[in-house]
């Protein structure tokens, strides 16, 4: 609910209903997801997404509102996960097939996998992104991580550091085709662009899919141009360009 960029994202109402209970019916939707729990902080600001969760009896775990990292351990530990996938609030458009997807490539990598993922490097819409963690390397994580960016974004001690690490990676080949699309949320204009596309889709197919989302561009092409200003402004595909460009 602190977001800088736009206060109260995650709650922000569509079609009479948060955001949120949207985001949680597309990941309840995956076949492969067996019960989902949301990790909000103790901040009394977030305690709006506490009493939603509670009346839609969908489990919660509250932790540090800044130290992420220890909040997603902390939420894994206290339900007993060996493995969990994480999701985030701000992508609302997460597609249940896309999660079904990269968690069927990490059960079937030829070995076991701590950190998998679908973002590293991106290649998917901004917005779909999913990471799969085996919860003994996210606890190396939490013992060892001290930059302010590895306790913020969760992952990045992992990923990072692939020699230590065993890391995987679903990507789609192909042109930059996705870095046209931006379905994530946090500013104005990307709460305009799902509102939208929700608002076109939900009343008539429920929980929609990607490809009902492209066909929708494909007729209402004036849709590029609603957040298009914000458009490759993805952390991690920026964190992996600077990796790219200070390698040897």
């Amino acid at each position: 609910m602190s977001s800088a960029r736009l206060p109260g994202k995650s709650m922000l109402p569509v079609l009479g209903r948060p955001l949120l209970w949207y985001n949680l019916e597309r990941i309840r939707a995956a076949r492969a997801i067996e019960t989902v729990v949301v990790a909000t902080s103790t901040d009394p600001g977030d305690d709006e997404i506490a009493q939603a969760c509670e009346a839609w009896q969908v489990p919660i775990f509250r932790g540090s509102l800044d130290d992420v990292l220890d909040r997603n351990y902390r939420c894994a530990i206290s339900f007993g996960w060996e493995v969990f996938a994480k999701f985030t609030a701000d992508n609302p458009l997460i597609d249940p097939a896309v999660i079904d997807a990269v968690i069927a490539a990490f059960h079937q990598a030829p070995q076991a996998l701590d950190f998998f993922s679908n973002n590293h490097p991106p290649t998917w819409q901004d917005g779909q992104e999913i990471e799969v963690l085996r919860t003994s390397a996210l606890e190396q994580a939490w013992r060892e991580a001290d930059r302010p960016h590895e306790r913020e974004h969760v992952t990045p001690f992992l990923w990072d550091q692939p020699e230590r690490f065993r890391v995987g990676n679903l990507s789609r080949p192909g042109e930059e085709w996705h870095e046209r699309f931006r379905w994530t949320l946090d500013y104005p204009e990307d709460f305009e662009l799902i509102r939208k596309i929700f608002e076109a889709l939900y009343p008539r197919l429920g929980v929609f899919s990607t490809a009902d989302i492209m066909a929708l561009y494909e007729r209402c092409p004036e849709l590029y141009g609603v957040n298009c200003a914000h458009a490759g402004k993805n952390w991690y595909a920026g964190r992996a360009a600077e990796m790219r460009t200070v390698a040897p």
